[in-house]
């Protein structure tokens, strides 16, 4: 760990502590990087690149007797905890956790390796209920609470700075646009299973807690001068106590170019083919797009070989790795090609009580076309109206089926009942169910707005934001 010195940025616009910024010449250009403003006509800030953490990189905490320090440390130690989690996405099966870091201002930076400490509950009771600082919380909470880590509250700064309206939320943006320092994220997609883990990744992994305590400060100043602290607490606790989503059903549907197939018999091929790749991948705790690509699998499923020969023609099943577990793969295809007509996977997908797509309503229900551009038009002008994007105002889920399936009656009580229904958080609610039930229950008196740059992303955000990536390579 990491010493319990509290840092300071002597190089930080607001002087608030953190990491240590360079003090070698950097490369022409290096410290000159414009950074984007939330005032339009204010001078871009120079950004500072940040090399090394103030208290530099400690020892990796993987036994027990090295945590039980950490524990006694932090809970000695006061104010928020800063966290954020390293996985192998890509090298790796599922999203297991690979590093925790964790920063308590009085007790420095902890970096602990949960494959040697993987009961971290400890450090969780230790810090009460202090508030937890993550960026993009959702994608850690997980791995957390599979190490028994259970946050009594949390400070999301990636959900702060989509409600400060701001344009880039990954976390170097917002530090270089907030604090003016520049955060390296060249280490971002590694294997973080390497054992042991070189020190440059260390350093990245310790840097990336240390600013997190000043971000979170700058960030709840402006949430409150906007008004928007109680919308960001209430958007914090949705994420905090959020379930676990349920299992997708017909995962393989989403193997990337599988909606180029109408076929039953090649979807059974993919099918096939994704489940053998599945069980392999799992079994050898390896990334499934690494066993075998999804162009593979889709390219087998067109081409519907008989043979290993034949299946090894095709370049997508050429290179060596793929070629060698050839044999398994032709099983799969097999498997599928001999499969009898009624067992075959509807080439529609499976039933889904969600509203079709929006580019299908004009045709089959004209009026809740008309209920959907007018609904579209209201939250457009709410989200430039409050400087919060079309995704965080109201669910697009939410959105479509209310539009396609009003409640009864058509008033902003049943609106917001509604809404409440599908998740919907009460500043929500508050901002959209009024205006929202009027556009519902009278489309022809919402004007429509002109269309300006980012329109067409506003709409994809309406229609699909909420789909996820397709592909698993």
């Amino acid at each position: 760990m990491s010493s319990a010195h509290t840092p300071s940025f002597s190089h930080a616009p607001d002087g608030r502590g953190g990491a240590r910024a360079a003090s070698a010449p950097e490369p022409a250009g290096a410290q000159d990087t414009p950074v984007a403003s939330t005032t339009p006509d204010a001078p871009a800030a120079p950004v500072i690149p940040l090399t090394e953490p103030a208290d530099g990189v400690g020892p990796v905490i993987d036994t027990p007797e090295a945590f039980a320090e950490v524990v006694a440390a932090f809970a000695a130690a006061s104010g928020p905890v800063a966290a954020d989690a390293e996985r192998a996405s890509g090298y790796r099966y599922g999203q297991r956790t690979y590093l925790v870091q964790v920063r308590r201002e009085g007790a420095g930076t902890a970096l602990i390796d949960p494959i040697g400490v993987p009961d971290l509950s400890p450090l969780r009771e230790a810090v009460g209920d202090a508030e937890w600082i993550l960026h993009a919380a959702s994608q850690d909470l997980p791995g957390f609470a599979e190490q028994n880590l259970h946050p009594a509250r949390i400070f999301d700064t990636e959900l702060a700075a989509r409600l400060l309206g701001m344009e880039r939320v990954g976390l170097a943006a917002v530090i270089a646009e907030v604090l003016g320092l520049g955060l390296a994220k060249e280490h971002s997609a590694a294997d973080w299973s390497t054992r042991p883990l070189p020190v440059d990744w260390l350093r990245y992994a310790a840097l990336d807690v240390e600013v997190l305590i000043p971000l979170r400060r700058v960030l709840g100043e402006r949430l409150e001068e906007q008004g928007k602290a109680e919308w960001a607490a209430q958007e914090f606790e949705a994420v905090r106590t959020a379930p676990p989503p349920p299992p997708r059903e017909e995962p393989w549907r989403r193997t990337s170019g599988v909606h180029a197939l109408r076929n039953p018999r090649s979807l059974a091929v993919v099918r096939s083919l994704w489940e053998a790749r599945d069980e392999n991948a799992r079994r050898r705790d390896i990334a499934p797009g690494r066993v075998l690509p999804d162009r593979a699998i889709v390219a087998a499923a067109q081409a519907m070989p008989r043979s290993v020969p034949e299946l090894v023609r095709l370049p997508a099943f050429s290179g060596r790795n793929t070629a060698r577990r050839a044999a398994s793969w032709q099983q799969a295809i097999d498997k599928a090609l001999a499969l009898p007509q009624d067992a075959l996977p509807s080439s529609r997908g499976p039933r889904s009580d969600a509203p079709p797509p929006p580019r299908a309503w004009a045709e089959r229900d004209p009026e809740a076309a008309r209920r959907l551009e007018a609904a579209r038009a209201v939250v457009q002008r709410l989200s430039d109206e409050h400087g919060v994007p079309l995704e965080n105002l109201l669910q697009p889920d939410a959105l479509r089926r209310v539009c396609w399936t009003p409640p009864t009656p058509l008033d902003a009580e049943h609106v917001a009942q509604f809404l409440r229904g599908r998740g919907a958080r009460e500043w929500q609610v508050g901002l959209v169910a009024e205006p929202l039930a009027a556009a519902l229950a009278d489309p022809g008196s919402v004007p429509r707005p002109v269309p300006t740059t980012g329109t067409g992303d506003a709409t994809r955000a309406v229609d699909g934001g909420d789909q996820g990536d397709p592909g698993t390579d």
